[in-house]
Protein backbone atom coordinates (compact mmCIF):
# COMPACT_ATOMS: atom_id res chain seq x y z
CA UNK A 1 0.00 0.00 0.00
CA UNK A 2 2.87 2.35 0.63
CA UNK A 3 3.44 2.58 -3.12
CA UNK A 4 -0.13 3.56 -3.98
CA UNK A 5 -1.96 5.02 -0.98
CA UNK A 6 -1.96 8.72 -0.14
CA UNK A 7 -2.23 8.06 3.61
CA UNK A 8 -0.97 4.54 4.32
CA UNK A 9 2.77 4.64 3.77
CA UNK A 10 3.66 1.21 5.23
CA UNK A 11 2.18 -1.97 6.70
CA UNK A 12 3.84 -4.50 8.97
CA UNK A 13 2.44 -8.01 9.34
CA UNK A 14 2.23 -9.18 12.94
CA UNK A 15 4.27 -12.20 14.10
CA UNK A 16 3.09 -15.41 12.53
CA UNK A 17 1.76 -13.72 9.38
CA UNK A 18 3.68 -12.93 6.22
CA UNK A 19 0.90 -11.94 3.88
CA UNK A 20 -2.78 -11.50 3.24
CA UNK A 21 -4.71 -14.47 4.56
CA UNK A 22 -8.02 -14.39 6.39
CA UNK A 23 -7.26 -13.75 10.06
CA UNK A 24 -3.84 -12.19 9.43
CA UNK A 25 -3.20 -8.99 11.37
CA UNK A 26 -0.98 -6.01 10.67
CA UNK A 27 -0.16 -2.45 11.64
CA UNK A 28 -0.95 0.22 9.07
CA UNK A 29 1.21 3.35 9.31
CA UNK A 30 -0.58 6.43 8.06
CA UNK A 31 0.09 10.11 7.59
CA UNK A 32 -1.66 13.26 6.43
CA UNK A 33 0.48 16.39 6.41
CA UNK A 34 2.24 16.54 9.77
CA UNK A 35 -0.15 14.03 11.38
CA UNK A 36 0.90 10.38 11.75
CA UNK A 37 -0.99 7.47 13.31
CA UNK A 38 -0.95 3.69 13.36
CA UNK A 39 -3.96 1.43 13.05
CA UNK A 40 -4.38 -2.29 13.49
CA UNK A 41 -5.81 -4.27 10.61
CA UNK A 42 -7.34 -7.72 10.38
CA UNK A 43 -7.86 -9.45 7.03
CA UNK A 44 -11.45 -10.61 6.63
CA UNK A 45 -11.41 -11.49 2.91
CA UNK A 46 -8.46 -12.77 0.89
CA UNK A 47 -9.47 -14.21 -2.46
CA UNK A 48 -6.49 -13.66 -4.81
CA UNK A 49 -7.48 -12.02 -8.05
CA UNK A 50 -11.02 -11.35 -6.79
CA UNK A 51 -11.31 -9.62 -3.42
CA UNK A 52 -9.39 -8.34 -0.41
CA UNK A 53 -10.88 -6.69 2.67
CA UNK A 54 -9.78 -5.78 6.18
CA UNK A 55 -11.10 -4.26 9.38
CA UNK A 56 -9.30 -1.24 10.87
CA UNK A 57 -9.09 -0.75 14.61
CA UNK A 58 -7.47 1.74 16.91
CA UNK A 59 -7.23 1.26 20.64
CA UNK A 60 -9.37 -1.86 20.32
CA UNK A 61 -12.25 -0.12 18.50
CA UNK A 62 -13.18 -1.38 15.01
CA UNK A 63 -13.81 1.92 13.26
CA UNK A 64 -13.82 1.10 9.55
CA UNK A 65 -13.69 -1.65 6.97
CA UNK A 66 -11.84 -1.33 3.66
CA UNK A 67 -11.97 -3.59 0.65
CA UNK A 68 -11.11 -4.18 -2.97
CA UNK A 69 -13.13 -6.03 -5.60
CA UNK A 70 -11.39 -7.18 -8.78
CA UNK A 71 -13.56 -7.92 -11.80
CA UNK A 72 -12.24 -9.25 -15.12
CA UNK A 73 -12.83 -7.13 -18.22
CA UNK A 74 -12.08 -7.76 -21.89
CA UNK A 75 -8.81 -5.84 -21.61
CA UNK A 76 -7.71 -6.71 -18.07
CA UNK A 77 -9.59 -5.99 -14.88
CA UNK A 78 -11.51 -3.35 -12.96
CA UNK A 79 -10.51 -2.71 -9.35
CA UNK A 80 -13.07 -1.12 -7.05
CA UNK A 81 -11.97 0.16 -3.65
CA UNK A 82 -14.56 0.78 -0.95
CA UNK A 83 -14.68 1.76 2.69
CA UNK A 84 -17.26 1.73 5.45
CA UNK A 85 -16.86 4.34 8.18
CA UNK A 86 -18.06 2.89 11.49
CA UNK A 87 -16.91 5.67 13.84
CA UNK A 88 -19.50 6.67 16.42
CA UNK A 89 -20.32 10.38 16.66
CA UNK A 90 -18.41 10.76 19.92
CA UNK A 91 -15.17 9.68 18.17
CA UNK A 92 -15.29 12.17 15.28
CA UNK A 93 -13.48 15.04 17.02
CA UNK A 94 -10.79 12.70 18.35
CA UNK A 95 -10.34 11.33 14.83
CA UNK A 96 -9.91 14.84 13.39
CA UNK A 97 -7.20 15.60 15.95
CA UNK A 98 -5.28 12.43 15.17
CA UNK A 99 -5.44 12.64 11.37
CA UNK A 100 -5.87 16.34 10.67
CA UNK A 101 -8.75 15.44 8.34
CA UNK A 102 -11.87 17.58 8.76
CA UNK A 103 -14.23 15.56 6.55
CA UNK A 104 -13.26 11.87 6.42
CA UNK A 105 -15.93 10.99 3.84
CA UNK A 106 -14.60 13.54 1.34
CA UNK A 107 -10.99 12.65 2.12
CA UNK A 108 -11.63 8.92 1.62
CA UNK A 109 -13.17 9.59 -1.79
CA UNK A 110 -10.06 11.59 -2.74
CA UNK A 111 -7.59 9.02 -1.47
CA UNK A 112 -9.48 6.11 -3.04
CA UNK A 113 -9.33 7.84 -6.44
CA UNK A 114 -5.64 8.59 -6.02
CA UNK A 115 -4.81 5.06 -4.87
CA UNK A 116 -6.62 3.49 -7.82
CA UNK A 117 -4.94 5.87 -10.29
CA UNK A 118 -1.46 4.98 -8.95
CA UNK A 119 -2.30 1.27 -8.91
CA UNK A 120 -3.46 1.43 -12.53
CA UNK A 121 -0.31 3.32 -13.57
CA UNK A 122 1.92 0.74 -11.83
CA UNK A 123 0.13 -2.17 -13.50
CA UNK A 124 0.07 -0.56 -16.94
CA UNK A 125 3.79 0.19 -17.00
Amino acid sequence: MGEWSEECYACDWHDGFDGPAVGATFDGHNRHGTHEWTTQGKVITADPGRAFAFECSMRGIHYSTWGYQIQPTETGCRVTEWSQDLRPDYALEFSKKISGVEDRTVRNRQTISGTLERLAAALES
